[in-house]
């Protein structure tokens, strides 16, 4: 493990590798690929973070960014990927603090493949901005967003796949969908497609709503409370963002911390 706490150049290596961000300042930090690396941040303290990702051509790697701030946050994030490269960018939002996140992917090469993944556990105000762009012919952009929102929470997210003119037989995918609990959560989910070319394949799901209460009904007519309800139905949203870093040992470490989070609910 280790600690970050000022502006940093970070060379991944091969395997699997944690950090944690832990200062009081505005971070500034450039995190370069490299072949097989999958790497946990997990972010304790920052007044903002700016993120510069750069993924050479060739290279498979995951990051999961791994949110316990008790204070608001604000990262601004920018990933570079090249031919033939595959990076997986995920976020674990459940430190029940106010987030602004915004996240820009260049797929500059042919054949880039970039994934965004988030789950997000929603009791104050969380803003996600996501904009994966294909520039080169043969790239795949994929963004999916899973959250439950809480009583006291507000989410936005903001979601552009854009593939521009030439970048031919190229695809961008979106998969976003919120779960509440009671009446008059306010959760708003912005699926955009911007498409300057024809040989493409673009498409985006999109859903909000509330637990159907037939559902709830049955659960609890099983003996479990409505606390514990809204739990499993939560981990059912939530756990598989765990399951990005392939190291099952990280995985069962992150399952636990996120199921006691929502036991707390």
């Amino acid at each position: 493990m280790r600690d970050i706490r000022v502006n940093e150049d970070i060379l991944l290596n091969e395997g699997f590798e944690e950090y944690v961000i832990d200062s009081i300042r505005d971070l500034d930090l450039s995190i370069r690929f490299t072949p097989n690396a999958q790497a946990l941040f997990r972010i304790r303290n920052a007044k903002s973070l700016r993120i510069r990702g750069y993924a050479q051509d060739g290279c498979e790697s995951t990051v999961l960014f791994w949110n316990e701030c008790q204070t608001p946050l604000k990262a601004d994030e920018t990933y570079e990927i090249n031919e033939d490269a595959h990076i997986v960018i995920a976020y674990g939002e459940c430190a029940g603090t106010e987030i602004d996140r915004s996240t820009y992917v260049a797929l500059r090469k042919p054949y880039a493949h970039a994934e965004l993944v988030s789950a997000s556990l929603v009791s104050s105000a969380m803003n996600y901005h996501m904009n994966v762009v294909n520039f080169a012919p043969h790239t795949l952009g994929e963004i999916r967003n899973f959250a439950v929102v809480l009583k006291t929470g507000r989410l936005m997210i903001d979601a552009i796949g854009k593939i521009v003119k030439g970048a031919y037989a190229s695809k961008s995918h979106q998969t976003s969908r919120a779960l509440s609990f009671e009446e008059g959560q306010r959760s708003t989910i912005l699926p955009e497609l911007l498409i300057d070319e024809n040989d493409v394949e673009a498409s985006h799901a999109m859903s909000i709503g509330r637990v159907d209460d037939e559902q709830l009904y049955y659960m609890m007519s099983r003996g479990l409370t409505l606390q514990q309800c809204t739990a499993l139905l939560s981990a059912g949203y939530l756990l598989p963002v765990a399951d990005v870093i392939e190291d099952p040992q990280v995985q069962e470490v992150l399952r636990a911390e996120l199921e006691r989070k929502l036991s707390e609910l």
